[in-house]
This record gives C-alpha cells, structure tokens and sequence, in this order.
C-alpha cells in the first residue's frame, strides 16, 4: 500500500484533491463539486474518490492538509451576528470613531455612508480599569464592573465575545482576568483577547482583528470538530500567513485561516514556476466565485499585515493578496444605465451558470465560455455535462436586451472579466512600483487559464505559464508548505536597549518553540524581523532581522536594512539626515517547523489523446484544432487558434498566440 500525503481545497465551486506519494514523488490529482452546505461532505468525497482513482486499493496516508474557506465565507457574505465586545471604560465608541480614510478617496467622501460596524454598540460594554503605554497599571481592574458586563451578556445570549483593553499589548494582565470572570460567570461563551490575537498597538485594528476572530471561531470550531470526527485521523490546515497548523491547534487562532485556500495556491504556484525557472512572477488563481492575485519575488510570496477581508482590517499577517470578483460564476448583468456589468456577485455551485441545468437563470462567464465554443460542452473529463443550448439561450436572451449580437455579447462578458483580473494585478503591481511587464504569469484555477491571451494583450505580459493540473495547483500548494507560527510584540523607541530587544526577542522565540513542541517539532527556525520607521511617520516597514546575537553590529545591521527598503519603496532614505531618527516599532518571530517538498518531476513523454475539431469564436466562428492536453509532450507548440483541454482546465489560444510545452509539461503562452 502506498504512503501519500494529501492536499484538499475547498473552494466556493469545486473541492480539489491531491496526494502525493512519499516515496516516488507520482502526483495524483481530482476534483469534485462543493458542498456549500456542508464543506465537510465535499471533502470527504473528494478522498473518497481519489482513493477510487487509485483502484481503490487504499492508501497509506502520512498527512491531510486543508485549504478552507468557512472563515472567509463568513466574513465575505457578512453572516456575523451575537457578537460582543468589551472595552476599556471611556472607550466604548472605538469602533464607531475608526479611521478617517474613505473608499475611493476624498472625492467619494459626499456620498460614502459608514457600513454598520463589526458590533453594534448597544452590543458594547465598558469595564474599569486603566494601563499606561508602557504596561504600568494607571487605575485598578474593576472586577465588579467585569463581571457585571459578562452576566449581561450571559441574559442576552451572546456567546461570542472579543475582550479589547487599552495598551494590553504592553500588559495582558487585565484582560486575562477579565477571561477568568467570563470563565466564571458565562461559561458558554467562546472568548478571543486582543494580546492572544495580536499583540501590537493601534486599538482600532487590534479590535476589530480580535472581533473578527471571535466572529469566526464558534464556526470554525464546529467544522473542524465535524470533520475530525467523520475523517477520523488528526489533520493540518492551511494558514494565511503561508504556514500550516494542525487543526487542534487552529481552532484556537481561526482568525489565521482566513486566506488559508488563495496562500496555498499563490505558494504553489511558486515553487511550480521557481522549478521551471521563473523566480519572480504573478500569479492569479481563477476560481467559480473570484480571481486571487499575488507577487511572488525571488521564489517568495509578498507578505503584509495590512490586508482585509470583505469590510474588516486584519492585521494578521498574511500573504498579500488581491481578491476581485471575476470567476467562472461571476454574474452578468445590466446596470440601471443600461451598460453591461459583471460581477461581482457569482452564481456559486449551486445553482451555478444557467450551462450547469441546475436552476440557474442568469448569464454567467462559464456561459459565454460555452456559447463561445472556447470550453469543452461538459467539464471534469465529462462527468460533469454543460448544457450549450441552454447557455446560448441565456446569452441570446441577454444580447436582446443590450441590442447587441449574442457573439458581441458574450465576447463583451469576457473583456469585462478579463479588465476585471487585469485591474487586481495592478493594484499589486503598477500601484507599487513594479513593471507588470517584467513578470511572467502563472495562472491556474478551473477558470484562470481561460482569458490568458487577453491578459497578455491589455497588460503586455512577457507571458503566461499554466501549470500542469491547474484546477489543482492550490491543493497541491498544501503540501509544500511549513508549519508556522508568526508572533509580535509592540516596542516603540527611538533608543534601542539591546537587553530589553533580546528579552523580547527571547520570549517570542519561547513561544514559537512552546507551539512547534505540539506540533511535534524538537529543532524549529526562528526568523526575526523589526517594523521601523523614521520618527514622525504614521506607519512603518517591515525588514528582516538577522539572528544570532544582539549587539550594535545587529542593530546597524537591521537600520540599514530599513533605509534600503525605504529608499525602495519610497525613493528616498535619511541615512546621514540627524534630523531623521529611526523609530523601532514592532518586534516579531516566526517559529518555523520545516517539511520536506514534493519534488516536481520533468515530464517524460506524451500521454495519450486526440486532437479534434469543433467550431470555436475568436474572432469569427471556424472550426479550430482541440488538443488534449495529455497527448503534448515537452518541446510540442499549438499555434492558435487553437483550444487545450485537459481534465479540469482549458485553455484557449487565440489567433497570433503560440503555447509551447516545457519540460516540466507547464505551457507558456506567448504572443507570436
């Protein structure tokens, strides 16, 4: 019986499974559909049928890792409700104060109404109590006014709580016994702190932070007891900050997960790319719901604690990733100006695309794929069967009302959903000073190879690469990364005590090696960094701290670094500028428990296939060549037009493009 390790991802249309055999490195690979409802049935029929595809001999499982989406989910379809939150006295409207900016900018600032906030605040209770920045104990913890708040809590049903005190970064002490009152007085109540969160300055973000981790938790908490008890066996989960956790361990943090499918695909999309040669790159994920983009420079994802979800700051760190809503279910629709619109809002699994024959009535990108010839009339090597005709009625229908052909209009949905993805690759990329056209693009998801040539057009990419198994490429992602724990502790001065940096420094490590011990790590790595700024900036930067000792040569070490990575970001530096002192900001630590990688295999030879013809729109209707993707071996090159199909994924070479196939079996798109 072979031992594999296996990679599921649930995604919002399909589940994808990979295992990977621990002695020969043989990757087998299959998806099968979601399961809204209830994302545990998806992931257990997913193995179920993997096992099937194997002959159903069974295997010898080593490993489990999951990508899920039930935190992100909850947050992106706002299902957050019973939540509560308590503050320090005097402090009760911090989440009504926020933050000035505004959407969009000033120039939107007339017409911007504020959302409703993450609690509302007769959902918000105050205790006494009062710490200075440094830690020190102004007033004393009201312990009658804490348990007064959790008994009124208790009365109203409110089970969700997130406990948010001025400077505990500095000090948890108060709101540690403000958990021991909620323990006392409102056992049913699922607790997050801020210093067990994020224990770094800033209230506003360390609140709303800390609320969204109680937010998630009761439901985090419930999946993950549901799937541990059917899957029977102990399993990791994938993590936003490009780590994984075991799931024992995550329920406690869920808050950390909620990038956990779109990091594992931009991390494996990575090593694909840095195994063909192509260490700096963008990647861009197509799913059903939307499109994830990320930068990857040097064979490393960008990360930053700077990100969002939905309408909520995190300031988790995660890998610094663009999400717009440009799937294969995005929505087509006319706007009350009467121009064609699509998405962001997405047909999902279920109904689905009007093709799927499961209920849905409105056009989608999947139905203009079909009508358009460009996809195959079923999907999954035909376990799943389109119907065309329903979506050219839909796209016809659809064309009537914008008075347009229904080839303009389906053509039209496409243009859209491409300026759509090319938009998020912007924001990661011209908006912060990098040339789009110095990277090369790896996309993958069911969807993302479908606007690859159209992509190359508007941003004028060098090229696209499409990996093998694209529709897999995030679950395989699962199975290249670490266990990994990220910790932070605030430390604003302008004069750095290197006994108070390395005390810090070796509690955080303490930490990391207390939480890699459970994991079943005895040698973990610690990677040091520091968050620093010149004197009188609002934020700062984050650069690498070496390890080892901490003496002058390590704090010039680490300044100078800071002014280099300035000087990148911003084109300047205050190297010999007095006037300009350095600020130390935030100190951080991940422990890192290593796991060896499943090595990419160059292909050997060619499988089997036929190439065909069907009539297929580019800019005419012609019957063009369709290539099974198997049946190309490396070296091989489709001149379009031309259609690539394989199990989960196509791609459509457009007139002028050539893709060839490289020896590791990914196909580089380029314009000829």
């Amino acid at each position: 019986m072979r031992s594999v390790r296996i990679g599921v991802d649930t995604g919002g249309t399909f589940t994808d499974v990979v295992a990977v055999d621990e002695q020969t490195g043989e990757i087998l690979t299959t998806k099968t559909p979601s399961t809204p409802a209830n994302p545990a049935d998806g992931f257990l029929a997913g193995i179920a049928k993997l096992s099937e595809l194997d002959g159903g001999g069974g295997f010898d499982v080593g490993g489990i890792v999951h990508g899920t989406t039930v935190a992100t989910n909850q947050l992106l379809e706002d299902r957050i409700s019973g939540l509560g939150f308590i503050t320090t006295e005097g402090f009760e409207f911090i989440l009504e104060i926020a933050r000035q900016s505004v959407p969009d900018g000033y120039g939107n600032s007339y017409f911007w109404v504020k959302p409703p906030r993450i609690v509302p605040v007769h959902h918000v209770r105050a205790v006494g109590g009062r710490l200075d920045h440094l830690g020190e104990e102004v007033r004393p913890f009201s312990e009658e006014q804490a348990v007064e708040a959790a008994r009124w809590f208790r009365s109203r049903g409110i089970n969700a709580i997130g406990v948010c005190f001025l400077h505990s970064y500095a000090n948890p002490e108060h709101e540690r016994r403000m958990r021991e009152v909620l323990w006392r007085e409102h056992p049913e109540a699922v607790i997050s702190l801020s210093s067990d969160v994020l224990r770094e300055y800033r209230e506003y973000e360390r609140s709303v932070t800390t609320l969204v981790d109680a937010a998630v938790k009761p439901a985090m908490r419930g999946y993950l007891a549901n799937l541990s008890t059917r899957l029977g066996r102990p399993f990791s989960v994938m993590k936003s900050n490009g780590g994984i956790l075991s799931a024992r361990e995550v329920v406690n943090q869920p808050i950390t997960t909620v990038l956990s499918g779109p990091a594992a695909g931009a991390l494996g999309a990575a090593l694909i790319a840095s195994t063909a040669g192509h260490k700096s790159v963008i990647t861009l994920d197509g799913g059903g719901t939307s499109t994830d983009v990320a930068v990857v420079i040097d064979g490393e994802p960008s990360i930053t604690t700077e990100g969002s979800i939905g309408r909520y700051p995190c300031k988790i760190p995660m890998i610094d990733i663009a999400t717009v809503g440009a799937g294969g279910g995005s929505v087509a629709w006319i706007s009350p100006e009467g121009t064609l619109k699509v998405g962001p809002r997405s047909a999902g699994a279920d109904p689905g695309p009007i093709c799927y024959g499961k209920g849905g009535t409105e056009v989608t990108v999947t139905d203009a794929h079909v009508f358009l010839g460009r996809v195959p009339p079923h999907l999954l090597g035909g376990e799943i069967p389109l119907d065309a005709e329903a979506a050219r009625a839909g796209v016809e229908a659809l064309a009537d009302k914008l008075g347009l052909t229904p080839e303009r209009t389906a053509t039209g949905i496409l243009e859209i959903s491409a300026f759509n993805q090319s938009n998020a690759i912007r924001r990661l990329t011209v908006k912060r000073g990098l040339d789009v056209r110095d990277f090369p693009l790896v996309t993958f998801g069911g969807s993302g190879p479908l606007l690859a040539c159209r992509l190359i057009d508007i941003l004028g990419l060098p090229s696209v690469v499409v990996p093998r198994d694209p529709g897999n490429v995030s679950a395989f992602g699962l199975l290249t990364v670490d266990v990994k724990n990220d910790y932070v502790r605030t430390y604003v001065t302008r004069d750095l005590s290197l006994d108070r940096a390395a005390e810090i420094f070796h509690d955080l490590e303490h930490q990391a090696a207390e939480a890699l011990e459970r994991e079943g790590f005895d040698d973990p790595v610690h990677i040091r960094s520091a968050d620093l700024r010149y004197y009188g900036q609002g934020y700062e930067v984050r650069v690498p701290a070496p390890a080892g000792e901490i003496d002058a040569g390590w704090q010039a070490e680490v300044v100078e670094r800071f002014h280099e990575a300035h000087e990148k970001l911003y084109g300047y530096a205050y190297r010999d500028d007095p006037r300009h002192a350095v600020e130390w900001v935030n100190l951080r630590v991940s422990g890192v428990g290593p796991i060896t990688r499943p090595a990419l295999r160059p292909l050997d030879k060619p499988g089997a296939g036929a190439t065909s013809v069907r009539a297929v729109h580019f800019d005419e209707t012609r019957d063009t060549p369709i290539h099974q993707r198997a049946a190309l071996g490396p070296g091989a090159t489709v001149k379009g037009p031309a259609v690539i199909e394989e199990y989960g994924s196509t791609i459509p070479i457009h007139p002028g493009f050539t893709a060839t196939v490289d020896a590791y079996g990914n196909v580089e798109v380029k314009r000829d």
